[in-house]
């Protein structure tokens, strides 16, 4: 049974202007995700500026959030490390929390090979009992997930997913080629969100739900009800959007736009800044061509 189906949200963290999390914020936040139709929550992601939040406040963002939610739709929380024993204490301090699943990013700027990257994952998932998300993002880790590994992943028990935002979508249809049922596949990417669910991808870890939760919760409900058109449409029509929240380094593009559309965000934390003036115009101007400012 798949971790969730559809649109997951990779939610950012608002922060007062002290660097503190806004809790409040937070909590209107992931309300109005569930109100809007998203299968789950995913916390304490990239999106989520978790690599600036130390180790207790992002445990205790991770409970927030299981309270927050109260079951109504699966909780996944970030918890993923370049060193593979803090990964584990990450892991099961989540687990503790609540959490239903894990989402792991591959080991960065040290890196490994891929017989480290199975060792990596196994000792992870032997350590907790609920599901891992593995996570291929090559372009923020330098370390790529290849097929062959994935299909080695899926053999481990609670290695139920991976997240694939490589980009490479002959990758992708490979993984798919090779794993069958052993594993679900999630977009990480936005722009390639109907193309894999077109090669039998369960749903979406999306940065564009933070500001469009229905329209992508519909694109992919419409996709799974045989209405290929009707999620084509709304995969053209926000594709831009989509776009632009990456014009710069996510989540910069989009935490401005959820300050600007009145979300109470709050400012991004360092070494992150705020965005060049002509790319800031480009994202207001579609943020105005969808009526959300």
């Amino acid at each position: 049974m798949s971790l969730f189906t559809g649109s997951a949200v990779a939610i950012i963290t608002p922060f007062n202007n002290d660097g503190s999390i806004n809790y409040d914020a937070f909590k209107k936040m992931v309300d109005d995700q569930i109100a809007a139709g998203t299968a789950a929550i995913v916390v304490a992601g990239t999106t989520g500026e978790a690599s600036t939040i130390d180790d207790a406040e992002q445990i205790k963002l991770i409970k927030f959030c299981v309270d927050t939610v109260n079951k109504r739709v699966p909780v996944i929380a970030g918890a993923g490390s370049n060193d593979t024993a803090h990964a584990i204490e990450l892991a099961k301090l989540a687990e503790e929390a609540g959490a239903d699943g894990l989402l792991i990013v591959t080991p960065y700027y040290n890196k490994t090979t891929q017989k480290g990257l199975v060792k990596h994952y196994t000792a992870i998932a032997e350590s907790v009992n609920i599901p891992i998300i593995v996570y291929s993002v090559a372009g923020r880790t330098g370390l790529n997930i290849t097929p062959a590994t994935v299909k080695e992943l899926s053999k481990v028990k609670n290695i139920v997913a991976i997240k694939e935002a490589s980009g490479d979508l002959s990758q992708i249809a490979k993984i798919a080629e090779m794993c069958g049922d052993d594993i679900d596949i999630y977009s990480g990417n936005d722009d390639q969100t109907l193309p894999i669910l077109s090669i039998g991808g369960k749903g979406v870890i999306s940065v564009l739900a933070n500001v469009m939760p229905k329209e992508v919760s519909q694109m992919c409900d419409k996709f799974f009800k045989g209405d290929i058109e009707g999620s084509r449409k709304i995969f053209l029509d926000t594709l831009k959007l989509a776009n632009t929240l990456f014009i710069e380094t996510n989540p910069i593009p989009v935490k401005t736009a959820c300050n600007l559309m009145g979300m109470n965000a709050g400012p991004l934390k360092a070494p992150l800044y705020d965005m060049e003036p002509a790319n800031l115009e480009a994202l207001k101007a579609e943020l105005k061509k969808h009526n959300l400012i």
